[in-house]
């Protein structure tokens, strides 16, 4: 799942090897991979109560090797657009199935804390691009040197799953559809949670595509180094995540919850007002720590709701990962209107206002 998260140092390289691309444009690289997860979700848990759990993963994995063989055709923009938009089938269908295929092998008590821990494994993909990028920038292939490594990564994913024996529970039912589906959203604390997902992506993706260039803005580095401080980010993540993977099978994820947002929040004031590299890439990994387990708590609150339609549950929260095609582009006509990377800071800001309106359904779970 963490290979969505190379768009950060694909828009920024892209940014700077192509001319004429301003930010709004340049974002939209975000709107071709995440608009996916709108359209397809649910489709997705309809065809995973055909095929099961398990075939619908592998088929994810189908998607994103394709995805990350597109650019070694030609480098144009037209591919790279086309090839997010492959990711962005496969990362949609695979974060669709891949949650409700973990509750098969996991007891419901563990389960949050399992999804965190695999937050972590997703946190070290993450961390590990900028510096993939960065370390074949002296390749034949360039910064694209990370497209091959990725493509093989699925491919070993593919045969490990593939040759993984795992037994289904069967669904009593078998009627999942738009309608099904969105009978969910009666429910005024699974909007909430949905609206929360939404929230998240679009600050997550918009942290990973901004954060380079607030740093170029900022601290007047190249692009190089400052597609290193998404590491930071990620790394920061990946510590948060761990840790949080740990707790969370022993402590109350509404407590885990209220003291993140406020980190994170915490974290996003911090980067508007540091001077200097190094209290930004603080500030940013505060940020990443406090954000690490919001998602899989979020997920886990659904799930715990609703725990006979997972399918169900699992196609809604991933059509809410659109988030990462509405808030990008519109942060790319701020910052080009505004002329400056702090507008788009801000913005992150009242936007995550709403993770804490958000603490006041929680404290109910």
């Amino acid at each position: 799942m963490g290979f969505s998260d190379i768009i950060g140092v694909t828009t920024n390289y892209v940014k700077h090897d192509m001319t004429g691309l301003n930010d709004t444009t340049v974002n939209l690289i975000s709107l071709s991979c995440f608009l996916w997860f709108l359209i397809l979700s649910i489709p997705t848990g309809m065809l995973m109560n055909r095929i099961g759990r398990k075939n619908t993963v592998l088929v994810s994995f189908v998607f994103q090797v394709l995805a990350m063989c597109l650019p070694l055709i030609s480098y144009n923009f037209s591919l790279i657009l086309l090839a997010f938009s492959f990711l962005g089938i496969g990362n949609t269908i695979l974060q669709v199935s891949m949650n409700p295929l973990v509750s098969e092998v996991v007891s419901s008590e563990k389960l949050t804390g399992t999804l965190t821990l695999g937050q972590f494994l997703k946190a070290i993909f993450s961390f590990s691009c900028p510096l993939i990028a960065a370390w074949g920038a002296g390749s034949a292939f360039g910064w694209k040197v990370m497209f091959p490594i990725y493509a093989v990564l699925s491919v070993l994913a593919f045969l490990w799953l593939f040759l993984t024996p795992i037994t289904e529970t069967k669904k009593k039912s078998k009627d999942l559809s738009f309608r099904v589906t969105f009978q969910l959203l009666k429910d005024k604390d699974i909007v909430a949670l949905f609206i929360g997902i939404l929230v998240l992506v679009g600050v997550d993706v918009s942290m990973n595509m901004t954060f380079p260039k607030f740093l170029i803005e900022r601290c007047q580095l190249d692009v190089a180094q400052a597609g290193m401080g998404n590491s930071v980010y990620f790394f920061s993540r990946m510590v948060g995540a761990f840790i949080g993977g740990i707790l969370l099978l022993k402590y109350s994820s509404r407590c885990f919850f209220i003291g993140s947002v406020f980190i994170a929040l915490f974290g996003l004031i911090g980067m508007c007002f540091a001077s200097g590299t190094i209290l930004t890439l603080i500030a940013v990994a505060i940020f990443g720590l406090g954000y690490a387990n919001l998602f899989s708590i979020i997920f886990g609150f659904a799930l715990h709701k609703v725990p006979t339609k997972s399918n169900e549950v699992s196609a809604l929260l991933v059509s809410g990962i659109c988030g990462g095609a509405i808030l990008p582009p519109l942060i790319g006509m701020i910052t080009d209107y505004t002329h400056t990377q702090l507008s788009a800071m801000i913005v992150l800001i009242v936007v995550w206002c709403y993770m804490v309106w958000l603490i006041k359904g929680v404290k109910s779970e």
